[in-house]
C-alpha cells in the first residue's frame, strides 16, 4: 500500500509567531501551515511538528509530519511549490519527502540541534535585532567555552528548566556544547541533544553569558547541574536569538 505520510522541513522567523502549536486567538506556525494545507488539499491535515518552538524563536530546519488525504498523493513539487505561494512571508518549505507511514516526527526523532546567536558590541546593531540577543559590555568568550563543557553528556537539567516545564523527567543528554566567534562581534552557542526540556537552551545561555561578564564563576555549571535549582542559575535568554537549525532522525 502506498504510503500517505510526507516531511516536511520549514524554516521560519518566530518574530511575529505565539510560538509552533495551536492556540486560540494567537498567530501560530501550526496555524499558519495548517491552512495552507488545507487550501491545498482541500481538506483539513494535521500538521505535528519535531518539538514545540516558543514565542519568538526561529527555525532553518523544523520537521513536520503530515498525512495526506487518501486516494489523492499530491506531488512533492506541490508540498512545496504549492505550500510557498499559499504561506505568510515568514514561513517556508525548504523541502519534502515521502516517508512511511509510522513515521512520527516528535517520536522518531533521535536528536536536535539549536543556534543561539549574541550580538557583542558597544554599539546596537538594528539589523540584527530580532535574530541576535544584542549585549554591550565585552564577553570574556573563553571561560564560556570551558564551562560549556561541563554541560556535555548525561545530567539533570533540573536547574535549567522553565518553572511550568511539563516533563517528568529532567536527566537529558547534550552531545555537544560549543561557544565560538561568529562573524566580528558575534558569539554563537551551539546545543546539539537527544531532547530538550521547556526553556533549556535559553537557560543554559543565559548562565553562560554571566560567566563571560565574570559575574559567575566558569566552574559554576557542575555545582548548578548537583543543586537542580532554577534560582541559581542564569537568566532566561530572549527568544529571538535562538534558532532550530536540524532535526536528526
Amino acid at each position: 500500500m502506498e504510503s500517505r505520510a510526507a516531511r516536511l522541513t520549514l524554516a521560519y522567523d518566530g518574530s511575529r509567531f505565539a510560538g509552533w502549536q495551536l492556540q486560540p486567538g494567537q498567530r501560530t506556525v501550526q496555524g499558519v501551515l495548517e491552512v495552507a494545507l488545507e487550501a491545498l488539499a482541500g481538506e483539513p491535515l494535521r500538521a505535528q511538528a519535531a518539538g514545540r518552538t516558543d514565542a519568538g524563536v526561529h527555525a532553518e530546519g523544523q520537521v513536520v509530519g503530515v498525512r495526506l488525504p487518501e486516494g489523492r498523493r499530491l506531488p512533492l513539487k506541490a508540498l512545496v511549490q504549492g505550500l510557498n505561494g499559499l504561506l505568510p512571508e515568514d514561513v517556508a518549505v525548504r523541502e519534502a519527502a515521502f516517508v512511511p507511514d509510522g513515521f512520527d516526527a516528535r517520536r522518531s526523532a533521535r536528536g536536535k540541534r539549536y543556534r543561539y546567536r549574541i550580538w557583542n558590541r558597544a554599539t546596537r546593531c538594528p539589523l540584527r535585532r530580532g535574530t541576535h540577543w544584542q549585549i554591550f559590555p565585552p564577553l570574556d568568550c573563553e571561560p564560556m567555552r570551558r564551562a560549556a563543557t561541563a554541560l556535555e553528556g548525561e545530567h539533570d537539567f533540573q536547574a535549567f528548566r522553565s518553572a511550568d516545564c511539563p516533563a517528568k523527567t529532567t536527566v537529558r543528554r547534550l552531545d555537544r556544547v560549543a561557544v565560538a566567534p561568529g562573524e566580528p562581534g558575534e558569539i554563537v552557542v551551539e546545543v546539539r541533544g537527544t531532547a530538550f526540556l521547556k526553556h533549556m537552551v535559553r537557560n543554559v545561555v543565559g548562565t553562560l553569558v554571566e560567566i563571560g561578564r565574570g559575574k559567575r564563576p566558569e566552574g559554576d555549571v557542575p555545582r548548578l547541574l548537583a543543586s537542580r535549582d532554577r534560582r541559581l542559575a542564569g537568566p532566561t535568554a530572549p527568544a529571538h536569538g535562538l534558532c532550530l537549525m536540524e532535526v536528526y532522525y
